[in-house]
């Protein structure tokens, strides 16, 4: 088979439309469906750590812990990430980072089925494998637009964003079978393997050289991570990106953890029935792919944003209502649907309207932005559900975020931002003034 041509090799090509026009390059179907494996495996674990820490605990604050301590290491990491991300090969990273999750994951498989279960090692394994995947998490990013050519960007991150949200829904239904049959042990055995069929797929990637502006002199962490700073602060369209994403976490981010508590303590349903609940959020997203990514190209980025965020906050609001679990699951697939809407609209948007010499930086700051909010809001619903019930928080969360919609929306008019031309699209002299005015910030800062 002969490697297909990415990014700029391709650029030149017309522009081919269709909902899975991405398909037609290797390097991305290769890499979409060995993605869909692991994500599907990362989902079945998912669903098991959870139900293996309430039954150890009993406790909602407990499951916030665990949400947090998961996150948390990907916010650390975020600066080195991004930095990883623009000075080495992607590809690399992520072959490393994988072996590396594989490492750790079979390691929870042992320590699990060694008949200790005890809490901390659970928590302490869950935090060095989001270390790792905090590493690897901003080279991925960066890594599509290298898999596909650039009038294509839109299509490759959806279709990418339904592979993660389509292994929500198998992963999860999955995941409740084999918890109910075979136990949580294998959960974890299996999500180990998912990783080694990623870090094979990875061998057989083959893409174009990218060219970057050569970076002398030792990393610098923090400084470079200032620099992507400074840079968005010149670019209102990825600013709006990062302010929406950080409600999206914190207050949609913890709700996976909290579906085992609506299972034992609102529906009062089994083990497998849990995860195909949790299997609803990836179905809604399956059904809403189609549209996204068939009409992406025809709809504006803000109203897509608009219609997305109105449809998730009022699914939190009415899983927070549904008396029982058939009406929960509906619930649950409009809450995919439109979780799905958002973070395409702004994974797209950043991508398009960054420049290539900022790209992976600026990903690890997107991505520290989700995983600062994830924690934090997992911390206070879990302290919340203990305190007033998991219906009363999670409409709480449902509610606040329509507020954050109408503020960013009607008080600040900001989505408009979400239509600004790409970065390819403004003068050079534009592009190249507000990189050097974020680079600038680095030799004031001593080597980190």
């Amino acid at each position: 088979m002969t490697p297909t041509p990415s990014g700029a090799a391709a650029a030149d090509r017309p522009a081919r439309q269709g909902t899975f026009v991405a398909f037609r390059y290797r390097n991305f179907t290769l890499m979409w469906f060995a993605s869909l494996l692991s994500s599907s495996g990362t989902w079945l674990q998912n669903v098991a750590v959870p139900f293996v820490v309430f039954r150890l605990t009993g406790s909602g604050a407990w499951l916030g812990v665990t949400g947090f301590l998961s996150y948390v290491p990907m916010v650390i990491t975020g600066p080195l990430a991004g930095s990883i991300a623009d000075r080495f090969n992607r590809r690399s990273v992520l072959m490393v980072c994988g072996v590396a999750q594989t490492i750790l994951t079979l390691a929870l498989c042992i320590d699990y089925v060694s008949g200790e279960r005890r809490i901390m090692p659970i928590i302490v394994l869950l935090a060095l494998n989001s270390t790792a995947a905090g590493f690897s998490v901003a080279s991925w990013q960066a890594f599509v637009t290298e898999l596909v050519p650039r009038e294509h960007l839109l299509n490759a991150v959806t279709l990418n964003s339904a592979q993660f949200n389509a292994a929500r829904a198998f992963g999860p239904a999955i995941g409740g079978i084999v918890l109910a049959t075979l136990g949580a042990g294998w959960s974890f055995f299996i999500n180990a393997m998912t990783f080694v069929a990623m870090v094979v797929a990875l061998l057989f990637v083959h893409v174009a050289r990218v060219e970057r502006p050569p970076r002398v002199g030792r990393s610098r962490p923090i400084a470079e991570m200032l620099t992507a700073v400074r840079y968005v602060r010149t670019q209102t369209g990825i600013m709006v990106c990062l302010m929406v994403v950080f409600a999206l976490g914190f207050f949609g981010g913890p709700l996976f953890n909290l579906l085992v508590v609506f299972a034992d303590r609102v529906y009062g349903i089994g083990d497998g029935a849990y995860g195909l609940l949790a299997g609803c959020l990836g179905a809604g997203a399956i059904v809403a792919a189609p549209f996204v990514a068939g009409r992406g190209n025809r709809t504006s980025r803000s109203t897509m944003l608009t219609i997305a965020m109105v449809g998730y906050g009022i699914a939190l609001i009415s899983l927070a209502a549904a008396p029982v679990a058939i009406v929960g699951a509906i619930a649950l697939l409009f809450a995919g649907a439109g979780y799905l809407g958002i973070s395409s609209t702004l994974n797209t948007t950043v991508q398009m309207q960054v420049a290539e010499t900022m790209r992976g930086r600026v990903l690890a700051l997107y991505v520290m932005v989700l995983t600062v909010a994830i924690p934090i809001g997992s911390l206070i619903q879990g302290w919340l559900v203990d305190l007033i019930g998991v219906q009363w928080t999670v409409a709480g969360a449902g509610f606040l975020f329509l507020c954050v919609f109408a503020v960013f929306r009607f008080g600040f008019d900001a989505f408009g931002h979400m239509d600004d031309l790409t970065q390819d699209s403004l003068s050079s002299e534009d592009a190249d003034l507000a990189i050097a005015e974020a680079e600038s910030i680095e030799s004031a800062i001593d080597p980190i």
